[in-house]
């Protein structure tokens, strides 16, 4: 695996995330909290764009945490992540600048 297909993984993941918090009828706890609501429909696209920033600076933050360019509850340390055949996927550096490719290059 690539360091860019480690970031579109957790890309997908957050885009996941966002469909199953939003989703109607979905059994997800944070679903569930939205729906009961009562939002209209200007206010439920508003609440989607809101989780979906939330959810991108997080997921953004922790991988950026992992490849050691940010801090994680503080502190900065390198890590380094190895996929399953010892690849070299977080650690480098080279994660920060495809996970702000994959996560922020919508705006």
């Amino acid at each position: 695996m690539t360091p860019a297909e480690f970031v579109t993984h957790w890309r997908i993941e957050k885009d996941e995330l966002l469909d199953l918090f939003m989703g109607t009828g979905s059994e997800a706890l944070v679903s569930q909290k939205i729906s009961s609501m009562g939002l209209s429909e200007q206010q439920t696209v508003v609440l989607r764009d809101v989780l979906n920033l939330v959810l991108t600076e997080t997921f953004y933050t922790l991988l950026l945490g992992l490849d050691g360019v940010a801090s994680i509850g503080g502190v900065q340390h390198s890590y380094r992540v190895l996929d399953e055949d010892g690849d070299l996927l977080c650690g480098d550096g080279r994660v920060e600048t495809e996970a702000y490719a994959q996560l922020h290059a919508d705006g």
